[in-house]
């Protein structure tokens, strides 16, 4: 097929439109779904100042022991990551020094 040119500019012919086709099945789940994903609690990647004034190294196998001890410095229910980050926002807020003196004595208290 030849190009077509007017006035000095290419005209192209029409493309058939293809419309999607939303009736496609999958016969397997996307991969990404069922991967276990090491749990990284919401508040975490906010507190790695806190975590280095209270010299606590943050790993996949300690996550769960540290996010315990946060549960039970700010009094929430463990799994309730809104509320617990609510409550530590607040506590840092009025005085970091106290919760991170807090957070050192309980992992420290731990062993």
């Amino acid at each position: 097929m030849k190009p077509q040119f007017r006035l000095g500019i290419l005209i192209e012919t029409p493309i058939a439109f293809v419309t999607p086709n939303y009736s496609v099945k999958f016969t397997k789940p996307p991969a990404h779904l069922f991967k276990r994903i090491t749990a990284v609690t919401c508040y975490f990647r906010h507190l790695t100042q806190i975590f280095e004034k209270a010299d606590i190294e943050v790993t996949p196998a300690n996550r769960q022991e540290i996010e315990r001890i946060i549960h039970d410095i700010v009094s929430v229910n463990y799994k309730n990551c809104p509320a617990a980050w609510r409550q530590v926002k607040r506590l840092i807020s009025e005085d970091e020094a106290t919760f991170v003196s807090k957070l050192k004595a309980a992992w420290k208290k731990r062993k």
